[in-house]
């Protein structure tokens, strides 16, 4: 039976568990189903769009006409007044009882819309109410018109023309996101001046009608343009909307993986920390007992290799230690427990102290050692034990992925920026460029220093470089294929002694000498 929280099955996952991540196929992935449910979403809708851009289209029409609500009052209230310079009461009063139905029901539609937005199935049903109010509101509208082109009066002609006019431009600017209300609320002018031109074909109707033609023509280029515009305008809000939720879905799944890697890298150390600490204790007696035996302490061995046994469960024990010793430091170096006792020391007697240690080991592969140290070298101010390992650390890397008969040189100077640094190159096999990243890495070792040296545990340079991190300092590290290697490690001038400023008690009294 499975416990726990069901993990959802995802392309990441899949790829994972197939042994890889590819971000791009990932990405691919990502905009094919985002594709997908967009034509899902076009496919579902009524407008041809997604169902999201249908309800924004609403939302913009109902906005537009509530915004407009004073400017159309007042333009229907003077409409109705200067009709009724030309016209008897009831046209006018019809007209424009009409024009106000259908403003008052648009009005009340928008508010409604937008007080309370429907659910993506009752979109269709608020486009034909919206429709029907724009209808009727059309109805007055050609009414008015058809009454004022019938009146003899003069100048009546011409107030209908922008009555025309100036309602085309309304309709066309405040409902162009429902093109379907635009031109259902055209139909009824547009019967009008039709039916005038039936009625009387006279110059002034035919005047009218090409008049109207053109005026719907424009108006209608016009609402198509704001509704493309309106569209464009709503489509890049969602992909910004979009792309701001994938980027606020990665940043905090970013977030929790680092988390994690912290978390899991902090147990690491701990959990290397206690192990080596555990592990030590067994290995002194393995150590001094195997050492006891070797040097037949307690008596001679029956049999002479036993002895031998003994030096080789000696020297397995030593390079269990050293490995042991090795995966404690960099522990506490990754765990922030590796605390700096600083003094003042010397960089070119630590080194010479460390050539001097390695010396017999270079000489069972016939490695010449050289150093090269500046002696008027400022004292340094470090960790005299984190330095020695650095030092010790490099050069035991030089010396073992060196050849038989090849040279180390460790140089001890100035840095040029006045730091100091520590120099250690070798005529070893060298490092291929795409692999210097990996060796500076925990247990990261090269493909050509494993086939060529001896096995090691690939900790010595991300010790390096965590010891020198704490200092504040930089390693750098340079290899070129069949010509050696070399590490440069610098310390800021800040650790210099010359560089610091001296030390004052506060405490201390201060006297001031009298005249």
């Amino acid at each position: 039976m499975l416990s726990g929280v069901m993990t959802q099955l995802t392309p990441e996952l899949i790829l994972r568990g197939r042994g890889g991540v590819d971000a791009a196929l990932l990405t691919k992935r990502r905009l094919q189903q985002r594709e997908l449910a967009m034509l899902r979403e076009k496919l579902t809708s009524s407008s041809g769009l997604e169902r999201a851009f249908d309800s924004e289209l609403l939302r913009v029409f109902s906005a537009n006409w509530l915004n407009a609500t004073l400017a159309a009052l007042l333009f229907l209230v003077g409409a109705a007044t200067l009709a009724a310079l030309w016209l008897t009461v009831l046209p006018v009063a019809i007209a424009a009882g009409l024009i106000a139905l259908g403003l008052a029901a648009t009005l009340w539609l928008a508010r409604a819309y937008l007080a309370d937005p429907p659910d993506n199935s009752a979109l269709g049903q608020w486009r034909l109410f919206f429709t029907g109010a724009q209808a009727v509101l059309g109805m007055g509208w050609a009414v008015l018109i058809f009454k004022l082109t019938q009146a003899e009066a003069q100048g009546a002609h011409t107030f209908a023309l922008v009555l025309l006019l100036a309602e085309a431009a309304l309709s066309a600017m405040l409902g162009a996101t429902v093109p379907n209300a635009v031109r259902i609320g055209q139909v009824p002018v547009v019967l009008a001046v039709i039916g005038l031109l039936v009625l009387e074909p006279t110059a002034a109707a035919i005047t009218m009608a090409l008049v109207t033609g053109a005026t719907f023509l424009f108006f209608a280029y016009l609402a198509e343009r704001l509704y493309a515009s309106a569209i464009g305008t709503i489509t890049a809000r969602s992909e910004k909307d979009a792309l701001i939720a994938e980027l606020e879905t990665a940043k905090a799944n970013s977030d929790e993986a680092r988390r994690r890697a912290e978390e899991s890298n902090l147990a690491k150390s701990r959990f290397l920390a206690t192990m080596s600490h555990e592990l030590r204790t067994p290995l002194n007696a393995i150590l001094g007992f195997s050492d006891v035996m070797a040097n037949e302490l307690m008596g001679p061995h029956g049999v002479a290799a036993y002895r031998d046994y003994a030096n080789d469960i000696h020297a397995s024990g030593e390079h269990l230690l050293n490995i042991i010793n090795e995966i404690l430091d960099l522990s506490r170096v990754e765990a922030g427990r590796y605390e700096l006792r600083e003094e003042a020391i010397h960089l070119g007697a630590i080194a010479e102290e460390c050539r001097h240690m390695l010396q017999m080991r270079a000489k069972a592969k016939s490695i010449l050692v050289t150093a090269e140290i500046d002696p008027s070298l400022e004292s340094l101010w470090a960790d005299e034990k984190a330095v020695r390992q650095i030092c010790l650390n490099l050069l035991s890397n030089a010396i073992k992925f060196t050849p038989q008969n090849g040279e180390v040189k460790i140089t001890v100077g100035r840095d040029g920026q006045g730091g100091q640094k520590i120099e250690v190159s070798d005529t070893g096999p060298g490092i291929p460029e795409k692999e210097l990243p990996l060796v500076l890495e925990s247990f990261g070792r090269g493909s050509l220093a494993i086939k060529t040296a001896e096995q090691g545990t690939g900790l010595g340079l991300p010790i390096v470089k965590g010891l020198i991190d704490l200092h504040g300092g930089t390693l750098d590290l340079q290899s070129k294929l069949r010509e050696g290697t070399r590490v440069i490690v610098r310390f800021p001038a800040a650790r210099t002694i010359s560089a610091l400023n001296p030390l004052r008690d506060k405490r201390a009294p201060s006297f001031a000498l009298a005249r």
